[in-house]
């Protein structure tokens, strides 16, 4: 059976932390929490000092039938709770691949990296079980690179069936793959896209018909 300390590795221990630091934070938290009023996506963020989540916005999407306060309050068992086991075991995997991963990314680039993935979750009142997409990026490190807040942001994912697990540096929109049964990271091939692709991706988004 994982246990909430099993989601914290080591290689990104966070000390050093004072409650000045935390009140220093306070718009980074309002920011996200404005952020969290314009989208139906559910959106927390990860402390990796005290070991919880720091914040969790109202959307229910991620909240399998409990209030955001009652989240927050479960923190890191919420996940040992409300998702299958199998998928617990690989959210543990997929955690220490992605900090492996980024252990040697310069600091001052680890913000650019987001890892995104699917799992399951469990509604505690229907006991349906959903698949979401969940994406994670750096929000507040310290100098040495050290990820003490992490934002996460989740979606209804495109393909329910999709096991990628994968890290994109959005400057360059260069993709890893990590295979999960190998633990390796491979990187994706771009995608190059000719002006005339762009252009219907454009026009489609501006609603468009296919046919247009």
């Amino acid at each position: 059976m994982a246990r909430v300390e099993d989601f914290f590795i080591m290689d990104n221990a966070v000390t050093g932390i004072t409650d000045e630091d935390y009140r220093n934070i306070q718009d980074v938290v309002d920011s996200v929490d404005a952020f969290s009023r314009m989208t139906y996506k559910s959106v927390y963020i990860i402390d990796y000092f005290k070991k919880n989540f720091l914040y969790v916005s109202e959307n229910p999407l991620f909240l399998c039938g409990l209030s955001a306060s009652e989240v927050k309050e479960i923190g890191y068992k919420f996940y040992i709770d409300n998702v299958p086991q199998d998928d617990v075991e690989r959210l543990l995997k997929i955690n220490a691949a992605g900090f492996y991963f980024s252990k040697d990314i310069p600091a001052a680039e680890k913000r650019y990296y987001t890892l995104s993935y699917n799992f399951r979750v469990i509604n505690t009142v229907s006991k349906k079980v959903q698949t979401i997409n969940h994406q994670l990026a750096p929000l507040k490190m310290l100098p040495d690179g050290t990820i003490w807040l992490a934002m996460c942001v989740v979606s209804i994912p495109i393909h329910a069936n999709d096991d990628s697990i994968i890290m994109q540096d959005n400057r360059t929109n260069e993709r890893w793959n990590y295979d999960l049964e190998n633990d390796v990271w491979k990187k994706v091939p771009q995608t190059r896209l000719t002006e005339q692709e762009a252009q219907v991706i454009k026009l489609s988004a501006m609603g468009f018909t296919t046919q247009e």
